[in-house]
């Protein structure tokens, strides 16, 4: 390990840890935290009481814990923060999605018979960028022109490089004063409209199809779905997307016999040429028409071959757990008086972090709070969202693994067994912190089999 101040008062507190008589405690917490690289710290008590008699019946409080702290799970979903409650929650989403697809968890196996694609919706051109082309499995040039022209910027909008799946060139323009940042980051803001307007024609052309209002189309069919947003290189989001047709009352029944899979196809094309997003003219940019971008792919899914439920489970789970730091920015918000030149960014990424902050900075456009989403490149809107009918809930699913928690704990006699309606439960919890100082940084990641970063600032400043 190389010699540091930082490392050596790692060290120090490490060993100061372990000489620590409530070690123990403290490992069985970091223990039952699964791996969690910054957990939250809390401080409080728990009572229950029986109201029937007022008997104190059990009590915990952190008075009794190391540092006078409990420690639990931060749950975040972003991989870049905490990859293991991330891998938490990319299992919950995977079963969410598969649920839906074959049944399970409350969703009755009879819904792989209902129309179902997986739809994906790109964003338009904003300019050239380097790309990595494959086909066949043999790699093809970037962008090769035979009579390759300059752009009024003096360069060759030409690349003949057969680039690598992890160069750092991927995503990048290949002339930075031709391409449309403004275009980029206000499709990205707008991309959440787009989405809600996309859904909207799609049920009023599958309700036209079948020659009912849209009132009298939900008393026969229901558009049940589940999507992901997914950062390209080039630093725009496109929608990944399970839709589902289903009966009046979800998975649980039929949909109309009109209602096919060819029908649902069609109107995903529709549904996405039609659709727009108007942004008003701001000082020296024009109002602009978004909209999607022409490649639309709806393919469905089936129960073998390429395009499986586990596949696209698995598809929408991984991305969930991502955002645009996976295409070379932050994973923390940027303020408008930080030196952007010294952000750890990719050079697209940076300007158009700039640009969000540029665009922010004008009144008609604060309704966008491009300044506040500067890190994720002006999309605000949720990454992973599902339709109310199309399985279960993340909620449940975290409530089914609490309550197999709390079994686990009265079979081994950590906690009493009660009859919950005769108990009165009394909780108070307050946060006090988050992370880990460098020397617990240390012994947590030897309990995890993992190399964490030394430097405190990566805990967390807020620890305690």
């Amino acid at each position: 390990m190389p010699a540091s101040l930082t490392n050596t008062h790692a060290i120090r507190g490490a060993i100061a840890r372990l000489d620590d008589p409530n070690y123990s405690r403290w490992e069985a917490q970091i223990r039952r935290a699964g791996g969690c690289r910054q957990p939250i710290h809390l401080r409080g008590r728990v009572e229950h009481w029986d109201q029937a008699t007022g008997e104190l019946l059990h009590r915990y409080n952190t008075r009794t814990e190391p540092d006078g702290v409990l420690r639990v799970p931060c749950k975040t979903r972003r991989a870049s923060r905490c990859p293991s409650c991330a891998e938490t929650y990319r299992a919950d989403t995977y079963h969410l999605i598969r649920a839906g697809l074959v049944g399970g968890k409350g969703v009755p196996e009879s819904v792989t018979a209902h129309p179902c694609l997986f739809v994906t919706l790109t964003a338009p051109s904003f300019g050239l960028v380097h790309t990595r082309r494959e086909k066949n499995g043999k790699i093809h040039p970037c962008h090769a022109r035979r009579d390759a022209q300059k752009c009024p910027h003096g360069r060759v909008l030409s690349c003949t490089v057969r680039h690598g799946a992890d160069e750092e060139c991927l995503g990048e323009s290949l002339c930075p004063d031709c391409y449309d940042y403004t275009g980029s980051v206000l499709f990205n803001a707008a991309a959440p409209l787009l989405w809600k307007r996309f859904a909207e024609a799609l049920r009023r052309h599958l309700a036209k199809s079948g020659g009912l209002t849209l009132a009298e189309m939900r008393a026969q069919l229901v558009v049940s779905f589940a999507k992901v947003a997914e950062y390209q290189r080039r630093g725009v989001v496109h929608f990944h997307a399970v839709i589902r047709l289903d009966g009046p009352d979800g998975p649980t029944s039929t949909p109309p016999a009109w209602a096919t899979l060819a029908l649902l196809a069609q109107a995903v094309q529709h549904a996405a040429s039609v659709v727009t997003a108007t942004v008003p003219a701001v000082d020296g940019e024009p109002a602009r028409v978004l909209r999607w971008g022409h490649q639309v792919d709806a393919r469905p899914i089936t129960l073998d071959g390429e395009l499986t439920e586990q596949a696209v489970a698995g598809y929408i789970a991984k991305y969930a757990t991502k955002a645009a730091e996976c295409i070379g920015t932050i994973d923390r918000r940027v303020f408008p008086t930080e030196d952007l030149a010294a952000l750890p960014v990719r050079d697209h990424a940076r300007q158009l972090i700039a640009e969000c902050l540029r665009l922010g900075a004008l009144d008609d456009l604060a309704d966008l709070r491009l300044i506040q989403w500067a890190h994720m490149l002006g999309f605000r809107g949720h990454f992973s969202t599902r339709s109310r009918h199309y399985s279960t809930t993340l909620g449940s699913i975290r409530a089914d693994r609490a309550e197999h928690a709390i079994g686990e704990e009265i079979s081994t006699g950590r906690l009493p067994l009660f009859e919950e309606d005769t108990v009165l439960v009394v909780a108070e919890w307050h946060y006090v912190g988050r992370g880990f100082t460098p020397g617990d940084a240390l012994l947590a990641a030897s309990l995890a089999g993992t190399a964490l970063p030394l430097l405190s600032a990566e805990f967390g400043s807020d620890a305690r």
